[in-house]
């Protein structure tokens, strides 16, 4: 029987960075934004996407695309993870990077192609629309402790 999103789950503080993953122990961790996590290690990697926040920045089509796993939602590096990648992106919580490597508009056309060879599904359903509407700022009060609103941060920050 696989395991549902609420099994193994336990309360995180979306800055916690995990320590393990399906793929192993973490060895790097790049906080994407709060509660999502691009992480490596020794032989793999992928996004772990908090559990508690995955209605928030996932629409229903790109759930379907990972796997539920110790409170996290997991997409595998190989071609997954540039689903929940370009989700993010869609909704302004993580900003394609720009550097010796990317020239801009380069990172994201290369998650367009990936994601439009590996999850055809996934990538019709984005362009009828679906999941697209901006949650920054309900994902900032739900990372804010009881009471007090999280500071806003730059996108460097998070990247």
């Amino acid at each position: 029987m696989t395991p549902g999103p609420d099994e193994g789950r336990r309360t995180m503080d979306l800055f916690d960075m995990p320590e393990s993953s399906p793929w192993g122990p973490v060895q790097n961790c790049k906080v994407l934004c709060p509660g999502a996590f691009q992480v490596d290690t020794a032989s793999h990697g992928g996004v772990m996407i908090n559990c508690e926040i995955i209605d928030l920045t996932l629409s229903k089509a790109a759930q379907k695309c990972g796997f539920h796993e110790g409170g996290y939602l997991c997409f595998e590096e190989d071609c997954a993870a540039t689903v929940a990648l370009r989700e993010l992106m869609d909704k302004k919580l993580f900003t394609a990077p720009v550097n010796d490597y990317f020239k801009p508009g380069e990172y994201s056309k290369i998650i367009d192609q990936s994601v439009q060879r590996y999850y055809p599904e996934y990538w019709a359903a984005r362009e009828r629309g679906q999941g697209k509407s901006s949650i920054k700022s309900r994902l900032a009060e739900r990372a804010a402790p009881a009471g007090k609103r999280a500071p806003k941060r730059k996108a460097e920050e998070v990247r």
